[in-house]
């Protein structure tokens, strides 16, 4: 499971690749996703390389996925968004290898449909935004 240099999620991890990151934890980071399906849309990586989810160690399911459950809660308050979407691929579909959970927040009627994901761009500066409503609501009180 040693960081794999090569991996753009490993470099983002170690500080070497900038990101906006919502969420920075022992086993755990969170960040925007640079392509969104929906402004908001956060990606929760292991710490660890690890490509797929039958390569997470069994003692990092639980903080990995309390941590993906966590973001998924804050997402419709700190966004305005009615609920989530949390999605993950292993191997088809992985446009990165390394396990990522997608957390996209939803409304309704905001035209997704099945597994076509449609990608959004972020104006000039307008992701730090995003970022910093989701870091605030992820801070303990």
């Amino acid at each position: 499971m040693a960081d794999d240099g090569a991996c753009v999620f490993c470099r983002i991890v170690a500080g070497g690749e900038p990101a906006e990151i919502v969420l920075d934890g022992d086993d755990v980071v969170a960040f925007l996703d640079v392509r969104p399906v929906f402004k908001g849309h956060v990606l929760v990586v292991p710490r660890a390389h690890v490509v797929t989810l039958p390569d997470l160690p069994d003692e990092l399911v639980g903080p990995f996925f309390a941590q993906v459950r966590r973001v998924a809660a804050v997402v419709p308050g700190a966004l305005g968004a009615q609920g989530t979407f949390v999605a993950m691929n292993n191997v088809v579909s992985q446009s990165v290898a390394h396990l990522h959970a997608h957390v996209v927040p939803r409304t309704r009627g905001d035209g997704l449909r099945g597994f076509f994901w449609p990608r959004a761009r972020y104006a000039e500066g307008e992701a730090a935004g995003y970022a910093e409503r989701l870091r605030e609501a992820l801070t303990p009180a």
